[in-house]
């Protein structure tokens, strides 16, 4: 059994809607709260110990007596936002990522997360589905839920959207053995080539929206700059409490259309992945791609935009769980030079610039298709690394 994510969107009510804003409040107001009580602790006394998830959870009903409006929310959902919080700090000791940061309620993706117990979180039907405090709500989703349910997290989207990310425990089904090796080797013109020479094209989805998006993009920022003037005139009039941006029901609908069609693109270009990748899991045994550092790539100022458009990482992340999930390999390899060897006779012909998509090997003599020699280097060196290992 393993633990997978399914998301569901979902459709509450006036009523749904209101308490899973007011969570999310809640939720917010628990997080910065424990937080400003981490950093006031560490500043009065360099050695006191960390307050652990544990301890944390110990002081919520203390909480819900000074703010009693923390009872009316999911309980289990706080003391995730505790545990969260105690990860976050984990992590920056031992990892030295950012310290954890007070949350917004401006920030446009906002959620929370509640534990199952008794059943609370079930499917009632094809149609609905029951959460805990939230009742019996309408959702889709593409495929079967299973039974067992661990938890849930609702969140809304920028665009205003609601979902519900269900974890479940699901059993592997592993593929049909094909008895097949591939290597992938990623690029901008073609999005993935194999060594058998398949190329998946590239499809810009952000090219496809862009001309609505930069419509709306524009009425934002005209709406907007309307908005900030007639501030300032409120202001300079004397009014005690002017208007604030969240208030210009223009500027809030201008918001949530951009916020549409980021979404889309990336719905798009997501389920395009999706499709790819679970084909390619589904053909071949062992799949070989490159250690890509798209970060020191992005520096290229003139490709940064169509590197990160492809979303190799995406595409990697999908590879190895998929992988994991239905019982096939992925090896990843050094790229050093996977695209100046020839596949044929093993020659260094030196780097190639970009312009050039095919060469001629000065050793054997084989018409070399840049992305396709490449792909069957790296399924070379992928093969190499199994045996070594």
């Amino acid at each position: 059994m393993t633990l997978k994510g399914i998301k569901l969107r979902i459709y509450p009510n006036e009523f749904q809607t209101k308490h899973i804003e007011m969570n999310f409040g809640c939720v917010r107001k628990v997080w910065n709260m424990m937080l400003a009580m981490q950093k006031k602790r560490y500043e009065n006394n360099l050695d006191c110990k960390f307050v652990s998830n544990f301890d944390m959870n110990i002081l919520l009903p203390l909480l819900k007596k000074d703010y009693p409006y923390l009872k009316q929310v999911e309980s289990t959902s706080l003391q995730c936002t505790n545990k969260d919080l105690s990860e976050a700090f984990k992590k920056f000791f031992r990892e030295h990522t950012g310290y954890p940061r007070f949350k917004s309620r401006k920030y446009p993706r906002q959620s929370y997360q509640s534990k199952c117990v008794n059943h609370n979180i079930q499917q009632v039907n094809d149609s609905y589905i029951k959460l805990p405090k939230l009742g019996e709500m309408k959702f889709k989703c593409g495929r079967d839920i299973p039974e067992v349910i661990k938890s849930v997290t609702i969140r809304r989207s920028p665009a205003g959207k609601y979902y519900a990310v269900l974890t479940v425990e699901d059993e592997n089904q592993a593929f049909a053995k094909m008895q097949a090796q591939v290597g992938l080797d990623m690029g901008i013109a073609d999005l993935i080539i194999t060594s058998d020479s398949v190329k998946h094209p590239t499809i810009r989805f952000d090219k496809i929206l862009a001309k609505k998006k930069l419509q709306w993009e524009r009425k934002l920022a005209r709406r907007r700059l309307l908005a900030i003037k007639n501030i300032a005139k409120t202001k300079k009039i004397g009014i005690l409490e002017p208007k604030s941006l969240e208030d210009y029901k223009n500027v809030q609908k201008a918001k949530r259309m951009v916020a549409k069609y980021s979404e889309k693109i990336t719905n798009q270009r997501k389920d395009y992945i999706h499709k790819i990748t679970t084909q390619l899991v589904k053909d071949y045994d062992i799949i070989t791609i490159e250690d890509l550092k798209a970060s020191n790539m992005l520096k290229n100022h003139n490709l940064a935009r169509a590197i990160a458009n492809q979303s190799w990482r995406m595409i990697r992340t999908m590879l190895e769980y998929k992988c994991d999930w239905y019982g096939k390999k992925l090896i990843v390899v050094n790229p050093f030079k996977t695209s100046q060897y020839c596949a044929e006779c093993g020659y260094d012909d030196g780097k190639h610039g970009l312009d050039v998509r095919q060469w001629i090997c000065p050793n054997c003599h084989s018409n070399n298709d840049r992305d396709i020699n490449a792909s069957k280097n790296i399924l070379n060196k992928g093969l190499e690394q199994a045996l070594v290992r």
